[in-house]
């Protein structure tokens, strides 16, 4: 987390001698999704907000990292265990999330522009809560548990944004890299787990 903070120092400080290059807080909706590989266990998009910052250097190419605060997570429901009612499983996990993305302006006037971008994004998990509840409760140590997840999950990212006088409006998506669940086995097979994420992020260049 450390060479992450000062990577982007340094990136901002470079940026200054640029002729163009903006800052800005920034604020969003996320809906996510944590993928599962199994049939017989559905999975449930949660909806979540955002709050962040936002820094960006260079003309008609530009690059911009970004640091922000929100949840990510999923509902997992099991199938019906014991007779009793499904388990649920509510996994929310905090983030710290640092996207840096290469854009390229394709329609640049004086009051807007529009813009396509892509990159890669870290995303620091540093708490996970799990709230299991229904069925069998002595089926909920063969669950996933809050140190079954990794704490560095990677994704790819892909959006549109647009650009109305100071005001910065971006559409992307998230799609995982690495799989979120460390090893996790159930009922003898390991599950495979990417966390994808869909986001709208309002921005306020103040500089």
């Amino acid at each position: 987390m450390k060479k992450i903070v000062i990577t982007l120092i340094a990136i901002v400080i470079t940026a200054a001698s640029y002729a163009q290059f903006h800052v800005g807080p920034q604020i969003g909706y996320t809906g996510s999704n944590l993928s599962i590989d199994k049939d017989s266990i559905s999975n449930s998009l949660k909806s979540n907000f955002l709050v962040g910052a936002f820094f960006r250097f260079g003309k008609k190419i530009y690059v911009q990292p970004e640091i922000n605060w929100l949840t990510q997570g999923s509902v997992f429901k099991y199938p019906s265990l014991g007779n009793l009612s499904p388990i649920k499983q509510n996994i929310k996990l905090n983030t710290i999330q640092v996207p840096v993305n290469i854009g390229w302006r394709i329609i640049n006037l004086k009051v807007v522009n529009i813009r396509l971008f892509g990159g890669v994004v870290a995303n620091f998990n540093t708490k996970t809560t799990i709230t299991t509840t229904g069925g069998d409760v002595n089926y909920y140590d063969a669950l996933p548990q809050e140190d079954d997840f990794s704490g560095i999950v990677w994704q790819w990212d892909a959006g549109l944004g647009v650009d109305v006088l100071m005001f910065a409006i971006d559409v992307k998506y998230m799609g995982g890299l690495n799989n979120i669940l460390k090893d996790f086995n159930y009922e003898g097979r390991s599950l495979s787990s990417k966390s994808n994420l869909f986001m709208v992020t309002v921005g306020w260049k103040i500089l």
